[in-house]
């Protein structure tokens, strides 16, 4: 007969669930619940895969910093990282932008235009105005880090359930039940991993939302012209996302391309919209010498932002035991070894480092 009671319910079996369930799992029973059939099937597993130190604002950047050595294997296991390299281009009405993204960093290289084509080839240098390199920018095993921490909740005991969709979330009796298709379980405390779902998970347990919002971001797969290595070229592409971006990173003899698009929509499983994959090729074909080829496929993912663009942690100040782990937006792979820490250090006294407690506490919304 399966358990129904635990001290600990996770739900959301992406990256972050899983590495906080597993860091949580060292002192406490846990439970996750995942409702697709299989873990990480919308964010995590379709995740541009790369750690890049100075992604993201000020708060992301010392998760990303905090994250670094338990991806580099120096506080766990298994390393996850392999070298790739970051390479920005900026137009000529981007210089202002790029200072502002090279503020407060000492990682980034600044390089003229033929600089950028030294590394890759293929750009046209006289659509290249400057450019950032960020060399120490690194490949993420999504797989291997997701599975090591899945093996490593299930050494402590840990459980987790695929196909276990939440359809009721109360609390009753100083325990929170969670109720899905196949039953009820028990746990005095719940994490909200819930990924694009995290806001209509709160709305269950009767919670406002934190303002979550999904965004789309699409990518294809093309080939190169035969004979062109493109392995050992880092990623590269536009300083700025939304209607200007694009990026490209190698994969397996092929690229990688990304419109680096942020459009709103609702949770669901997402799919690439063609017009929005077309703008994005075209803006990559001005910046490079090489046709643009029929891509071998296409796919989307969801990265989910709060408003202030910082992820949720925290026991929300307005139901017991109910913490949040939401609101990773495309840092979500990278930061998810912090994340998952300080997920543990919530639950068992609270966050020591106070200002990052505040910053990523979901109080702010309240």
């Amino acid at each position: 007969m399966s358990r129904t009671t635990f001290d600990v319910i996770v739900i959301g079996g992406g990256i972050a669930g899983i590495s906080a369930a597993a860091e949580i799992a060292r002192d406490r029973t846990v439970c996750v619940l995942e409702a697709e059939d299989q873990l990480a099937y919308h964010s995590t597993g379709r995740s541009a895969a790369i750690f890049i130190r100075n992604y993201g604002n000020a708060v992301l950047r010392r998760l990303n910093a905090l994250a670094h050595p338990a991806l580099a294997g120096e506080t766990r296991a298994e390393n996850v990282l392999s070298q790739r390299g970051e390479l920005l281009l900026a137009l000529d009405h981007q210089m202002d932008a790029l200072d502002a993204y090279m503020a407060g960093t000492d990682t980034i290289e600044r390089l003229t235009a033929q600089e950028a084509v030294d590394l890759v080839p293929v750009l046209r240098r006289d659509q290249i105005a400057a450019a950032v390199y960020e060399q120490d920018a690194q490949d993420i095993d999504v797989d291997r880090l997701l599975q090591s921490y899945a093996r490593a909740l299930r050494a402590e005991g840990g459980e987790i359930r695929t196909g276990q969709r939440v359809k009721a979330l109360a609390r009753k009796d100083a325990l929170w039940q969670v109720t899905t298709a196949t039953g009820t379980i028990s746990a005095p405390t719940v994490v909200n991993a819930a990924g694009a779902w995290a806001d209509a998970l709160a709305a269950l347990a009767g919670l406002p939302g934190v303002g979550l919002q999904p965004m789309r971001r699409s990518a294809v797969i093309m080939e190169v012209p035969e004979g062109l290595a493109v392995d050992s070229w880092p990623l590269f592409g536009a300083l700025l996302e939304g209607d200007e971006g694009w990026y490209a990173k190698p994969e397996a003899g092929r690229l990688m391309i990304s419109p680096a698009d942020e459009d709103p929509v609702a949770p669901g499983d997402a799919w690439p919209d063609d017009m929005v994959l077309a703008e994005g090729l075209y803006r990559f074909e001005q910046m490079v010498d090489i046709p643009v080829t029929r891509p071998s496929h296409s796919w989307a993912g969801l990265r989910s932002f709060v408003p202030d663009r910082t992820p949720v942690l925290g026991l929300d100040p307005l139901a017991e035991g109910f913490c949040w782990l939401a609101g990773q937006g495309g840092y979500g792979v990278q930061t998810a070894p912090a994340m998952a820490t300080l997920a543990r250090d919530a639950l068992s006294g609270g966050i020591a480092d106070a200002g990052l407690a505040t910053a990523l506490s979901p109080a702010r919304f309240r």
